[in-house]
């Protein structure tokens, strides 16, 4: 029977239906244009968007997935971590429609689902967990950047996490003072098309040292010293370019170079990596490159689940449901703050 999956732990509001592995639908609302007159995510006005739409998203994912309330089979929903007024709409509404339909309910992790995104491949997407094996994943986004090491399937410890920005802050932040829209991450990716990578020589936070944690507070830092001493450089397209590319590349180098750095020490022969900063494509080719002269599989999450959305929840949740590895309850509380174990 199908399950019916909810996300809402920022300013996504998703519902998908799963079966069997394959997402039967999966509706995302976006809110990036209402928060980008803000310069970043509101949580207020992201709860409130997450009331106004989650109603309307579930209908949707239920009738693209030509399935019914009274043939679900479970209801899932992000408990952490996130927003916490976000993460109650999504939280609260599960809990309802499952203690309605007398179906279990799961509370999912909001990383551990992402680890799992990047084994959902085709059109519609579908898991393959037939050829799954041991990896070290990448986390990457506005609000995470971690370095996870899974062992099997719902066996995984944490390898490091940043220690102060995360890299899609860091895009953001750098975005600002450069003048760009939030989210600026995207437009740094299309501005670093045409530049020059080596163009300026910005650092490269914690490459060197031999732990998997992050750092990017300092590059933004550099960034905001070198617009004070360089002032005309926004006036100058080319240059404007060539400063995107060369933060690109100070943030992209020290992803990678830690994440292959991990699976040589770890002697895993997969990386896989997740998260809206996944979307990067400089991120994307450099990892690509890296891995293959390494030997190396690699697994992208496809870009359209790469961003907060209710198809991974709902896979890991199947996955939990059906290797019987769950503990739900239908009045969980949220985890605006939960770690990764």
């Amino acid at each position: 029977m199908p399950l019916l999956a909810f996300e809402t732990s920022c300013d996504e509001t998703s519902a998908a239906v799963v079966h069997r592995g394959q997402v039967l639908s999966n509706v995302v609302s976006s809110q990036i244009r209402m928060h980008a007159e803000y310069g970043g995510v509101v949580p207020e006005l992201a709860a409130r968007e997450h009331l106004r739409n989650l109603l309307p998203v579930a209908r949707e994912a239920l009738l693209e997935a030509q399935v019914s309330p009274d043939q679900l089979a479970a209801v899932a929903a992000t408990r952490g971590p996130g927003l916490p007024s976000a993460l109650l709409v999504g939280l609260k509404a599960a809990q309802a429609v499952a203690f309605v339909l007398r179906r279990p309910f799961l509370g999912i992790h909001h990383h551990e689902a992402h680890l799992y995104s990047p084994w959902l491949t085709g059109q519609p997407p579908a898991a393959d967990f037939s050829n799954f094996q041991p990896n070290v994943s990448l986390i990457v986004s506005g609000g995470h950047t971690l370095l996870v090491h899974v062992r099997a399937e719902l066996d995984h410890c944490l390898l490091g996490s940043t220690v102060d920005d995360a890299a899609g802050e860091c895009f953001d932040k750098i975005g600002k003072l450069i003048g760009l829209p939030y989210p600026a991450g995207p437009e740094i990716d299309r501005l670093a098309e045409g530049g020059r990578p080596n163009a300026y020589d910005f650092p490269r936070p914690m490459i060197d040292v031999p732990n998997d944690d992050f750092s990017f507070s300092g590059l933004k830092t550099s960034v905001r010293y070198f617009l004070r001493d360089h002032p005309d450089l926004l006036l100058d397209s080319q240059r404007l370019r060539d400063l995107c590319a060369s933060v690109q590349a100070a943030i992209v180098d020290v992803l990678v170079t830690k994440t292959l750095r991990a699976a040589r020490r770890l002697r895993v022969r997969c990386v896989t990596a997740s998260g809206g900063v996944t979307c990067n494509r400089a991120l994307r080719q450099k990892l690509t490159g890296a891995c293959e002269r390494e030997g190396l599989t690699l697994l992208l999450a496809e870009k359209t689940l790469c961003t907060d959305n209710a198809a991974m929840i709902g896979i890991l949740a199947e996955r939990k449901l059906g290797l019987r590895a769950w503990e739900g309850s239908s009045d969980a509380d949220i985890l605006p703050n939960w770690t990764m174990g």
